[in-house]
């Protein structure tokens, strides 16, 4: 399963290979690390509620994910403190899945384990979304994409809403109670992930003018962008967190990764980095680079 494939957004396909200031079209967000105070909670609850595996384990690290594909880091770091609400950092990562009937599968064994964990559900226009929050206080969307065909763009921005989704009626109508026994067996990705920052305009400056995404949608509290015409890869609001500064070393947010086609597009975000002054590190097929907030971001070529 892709989630970059028949962009929707004309010409980007065409504008991204031949622009070095833009991102590949095909680049995709890979899994999400999480620093943790307890391993064994937050695995038990990945794992037996969104019905990952453990696809490694060794020693303060565990990688989860579905099939091979790994979406959630743990990385346990029992020293950290826990984070405000008003800080910087993850709002939620959104895990996308291939049909209704996997994604009902996954908001139920999820709300059967931690009921509490559920905190709503919208109907976004291009995305229909179930949104929980886990032990320590990371978001998770869980969500399915609509046709691309259905997606409405206009002067290069997607329409999006956020209109109420009734949980029951969804699992009432796309819950198949065989596919929670072979839940771990249904693709997912990780789809985009949504930051907490202090500003858009900022968030702008980087994660646009800099890392190389398009911007998508933008709201004075919040900035969608994606690469290959994807209604968004990344966001940045400021819902909760306008005004924060950098991050100091809290629980949370450990790495956003973005995995590039091949070590040519490391090569020409290490040039936009180098030309506008940004520190990075770089080793040829990854790159990593602290946003304004001190969020890493880590690109990785993909394996070939």
């Amino acid at each position: 399963m892709t989630n970059t494939a028949t962009p929707s957004l004309p010409g980007t396909n065409t504008r991204a290979a031949a622009n070095r200031d833009l991102l590949a079209a095909d680049t995709e967000m890979g899994p999400v690390t999480l620093l943790v105070g307890d391993l064994d909670l937050l695995t038990r609850y990945y794992v037996e509620g969104l019905a990952l595996t453990v696809l490694s384990a060794e020693g303060d690290e565990t990688v989860l994910g579905r099939g091979s594909r790994p979406l959630v880091v743990l990385r346990h770091d029992p020293s950290l403190p826990r984070g405000s609400r008003r800080d910087a950092g993850l709002f939620h990562t959104a895990i996308l899945f291939e049909d209704a009937a996997a994604l009902a599968s996954a908001v139920a064994s999820l709300a059967r384990l931690a009921p509490q964990s559920f905190v709503g559900s919208s109907d976004h226009l291009v995305s229909e979304a179930f949104y929980f929050t886990d032990p320590e206080g990371n978001g998770i969307e869980l969500y399915l994409d609509r046709p691309r065909d259905t997606w409405r763009w206009t002067d290069g921005q997607v329409a999006m809403d956020t209109i109420g989704l009734d949980p029951n009626a969804y699992l009432g109508e796309h819950l198949d109670t065989g596919r929670l026994a072979t839940a771990t067996t249904d693709p997912a990705v990780v789809g985009h992930v949504h930051l907490q920052v202090g500003d858009t305009t900022t968030a702008r400056r980087f994660y646009v003018d800099t890392l190389g995404f398009e911007a998508t949608f933008e709201m004075p509290s919040a900035l969608f962008v994606s690469a290959g015409g994807y209604h968004h890869h990344m966001a940045m609001n400021t819902w909760n967190s306008a005004g924060a500064g950098p991050r100091v070393p809290a629980l949370g947010l450990g790495v956003v990764d973005i995995v590039v086609p091949d070590a040519e597009e490391i090569g020409a975000l290490t040039d936009r980095l180098r030309t506008r002054g940004w520190a990075f590190r770089d080793d040829g097929r990854t790159l990593e680079v602290e946003d304004p907030w001190r969020n890493l971001v880590r690109v990785v070529a993909a394996a070939r």
